[in-house]
């Protein structure tokens, strides 16, 4: 197997800053966008899921979940910055679609999940508020009218609602009257809030929004992961005590540790230390280590891919080869090569896009295959259709901007 483990160099010039990787780049991002962008649209509100050649799934009536809404408001606000005809007007329709249907105008807050019926899962979750955030966000900078209404609310909810102070993270899940649902507490929801209160802060200059991630970090990574080794730690009880038994859902929360969710935290870290002024030493090389540790751990070293979920004696637990988290190590390859540079970074740079290429990418039908078995064939256990533009784009264009701050934040910067 060619992509599982990457020869050592001497490699010569970065492939970030080769003209050619770069066009190979903007043209896979393009490409993405040419996939979702046609038949994205549903009449009815919101945004349908596509299936393997992008055609809508349940055309009929389908459910519309809430990190879907709220992330292609935030992938066309990137089109929208890179120039893409045709962002505009989905971007409205996303944005109307949160404001007038995810949103509960009696209760407050956002449920997560409609069909053309009303809702179909009215809870309130954190994991879609953070997304609310990001959205809100990413529309602010784009100038939509609805930004500045959606950013005000969805702060106050989670103000109000969602922080606790004394742990310095968020709740996670509450009924559509706010009774909580549970005692649990997540790693994943705060990760992705994390990610959202970065671009507000881009987006406001609210410095409130960027303290709470750094407090954000330093519970999930500066406590929990550097006492396990750099293993991020999902799932916990409601004083932020590990629950080492928390079994959950497999999509969202997934029995174990998730490599995946350890490169995505090494990028998150690297941008949140140049947000704050490089302020805070002990990220960058956490960062290193989370990194280094996702390889040696979560990387299959015989077939390639990254293993979905580990048990705690860091064994495969589901050994599915999913999509998210090589576009995931791709960025924060990306970062570590820019802030950290080293051949170990570079080299592994190289053997993610490669093993991306040979496997994920879907080079027939467009989009990338989200799910693959053990022996790296298309599988459809956990994911189907190609539900996700989010993770693919930012892939593919992180390597091409500087690794100083969102996409949002960069693309403007680097066309002025």
């Amino acid at each position: 197997m060619t992509n599982s483990q990457p020869v050592l160099p001497p490699l010569g010039p970065n492939w970030r800053s080769n003209r050619f990787h770069r066009e190979w780049l903007f043209k896979q991002a393009s490409s993405l966008l040419d996939f979702f962008q046609p038949n994205l649209i549903n009449p009815s509100g919101g945004f349908f899921d596509l299936d393997d050649t992008g055609q809508p799934i349940e055309a009929t009536n389908p459910v519309r979940q809430i990190h879907n809404t709220t992330r292609m408001v935030h992938c066309f606000a990137i089109g929208t910055l890179l120039g893409r005809p045709g962002s505009g007007a989905i971007i409205d329709h996303g944005m109307s679609y949160l404001w007038n249907t995810h949103r509960d105008a009696q209760n407050g807050g956002y449920v997560w999940s409609l069909d053309n019926d009303g809702p179909r899962d009215d809870s309130k979750q954190a994991y879609g508020h953070a997304f609310v955030l990001l959205a809100a966000s990413s529309a602010k900078v784009v100038g939509h009218p609805l930004a500045d209404r959606l950013l005000e609310d969805i702060t106050q909810i989670l103000e109000e609602r969602f922080w606790e102070e004394q742990h310095g993270a968020v709740a996670e899940e509450f009924t559509r009257e706010w009774h909580p649902l549970s005692q649990y507490r997540g790693q994943n929801s705060n990760m992705h809030l994390t990610e959202a209160l970065m671009a507000a802060f881009e987006a406001t200059g609210d410095r409130t929004h960027l303290a709470r991630a750094e407090r954000i970090a330093s519970l999930i990574i500066g406590r929990h992961a550097a006492s396990h080794g750099y293993r991020v730690a999902e799932h916990f009880h409601a004083d932020w005590s590990l629950d080492r038994e928390y079994r959950g859902d497999d999509m969202f929360r997934p029995y174990g540790t998730t490599p995946g969710h350890w490169l995505e935290w090494a990028r998150l870290l690297l941008q949140l230390w140049s947000l704050g002024g490089q302020r805070h030493a002990w990220m960058p090389e956490a960062a290193r280590e989370l990194f280094r540790q996702s390889i040696e751990l979560g990387w299959d070293k015989h077939r390639g891919g990254f293993f979905y979920a580990l048990d705690w004696d860091d064994r495969p637990r589901l050994p599915l080869k999913l999509w998210w988290p090589c576009a995931e190590a791709i960025g924060a390859a990306a970062f570590l090569a820019e802030h950290s540079p080293s051949d170990f970074h570079e080299q592994w740079y190289r053997t993610l896009w490669g093993f991306t290429d040979s496997y994920l990418i879907d080079h027939r039908h467009g989009g990338w295959r989200p799910e693959l078995n053990e022996e790296l064939a298309p599988s459809a256990t956990v994911f189907t259709g190609k539900p996700d533009l989010y993770h693919a784009l930012q892939a593919c264009l992180i390597p091409l901007f500087p690794a100083t701050g969102s996409l949002t934040k960069v693309i403007p910067e680097a066309s002025a």
